[in-house]
């Protein structure tokens, strides 16, 4: 049997609306990209090192390291106090001997120039070569160098053939870097006598052809401050 004509049936109802989909969902997208953009910006608002190193105006924190040519063995002390767990039992800066880096000791008294270098996945052996240099043509300044992990005698043997002369200390566990918010190579820290940082030096362009102006202005600041060489 057929209908009348022009008579046609009933479209189906249309589809239920999914929760959210009314026209407030796009604003409830919105508001949760704002949150998480919120969220993010706190984050890199947060105090204490980033991915660039130690803040300016901040201390050096303490520190106590083998020297990467030395026979001793351990992960560096990071304790700003005693009984810090991992970190260390002892204070860092209590330590000393002729075979340990300390923060402390460098920043006793003078300037610093603090350069990191990563044996593996990076060619950062011309911030160090720069320091090298400058060590030299600068008296009174303390340069010191951290290698972060690796192999300590592929290590050794880079200083070796560098003929790389400051101290450099050997980060076992990376616990050092991590502390000072190191993330890559070239990164050199500098420090006003006293261990006050003035800023940290990232990239070739800066740590390595550059440095050598940066290290000017930090001996005319700490000039300024009543630092004087000693003779």
């Amino acid at each position: 049997m057929t209908g009348e004509p022009g008579l046609r049936p009933p479209p189906p109802p249309p589809p239920a609306r999914p929760v959210g989909g009314g026209r407030y969902g796009w604003l409830v997208g919105v508001l949760a990209i704002v949150i998480l953009a919120y969220i993010l910006l706190n984050t890199l608002r947060t105090e204490g090192p980033g991915a660039e190193g130690p803040q300016r105006g901040t201390h050096l924190a303490p520190f106590a390291a083998p020297l990467v040519l030395s026979a001793m063995t351990g992960d560096a002390n990071v304790a700003a106090k005693a009984n810090s767990g991992r970190a260390g039992r002892v204070p860092a800066c209590s330590l000393n001997g002729p075979d340990i880096v300390t923060s402390c000791e460098l920043s006793d008294h003078a300037p610093v120039v603090l350069g990191f270098f990563f044996t593996r996945g990076a060619h950062c052996e011309g911030s160090f070569d720069a320091m090298q240099r400058l060590a030299a043509e600068t008296p009174g300044v303390h340069f010191a160098g951290v290698v972060v992990r690796g192999d300590r005698d592929e290590a050794r043997s880079i200083i070796r053939r560098h003929g790389w002369t400051f101290p450099i200390a050997y980060d076992h566990d990376g616990g050092l870097a991590n502390v000072y918010g190191i993330a890559g190579c070239p990164e050199v820290v500098l420090a006003y006598p006293g261990g006050r940082v003035r800023g940290t030096i990232v990239g070739r362009d800066r740590a390595e052809r550059g440095l050598g102006a940066y290290v000017a202005r930090l001996v005319a600041a700490s000039r300024a401050r009543g630092w004087r060489p000693a003779r």
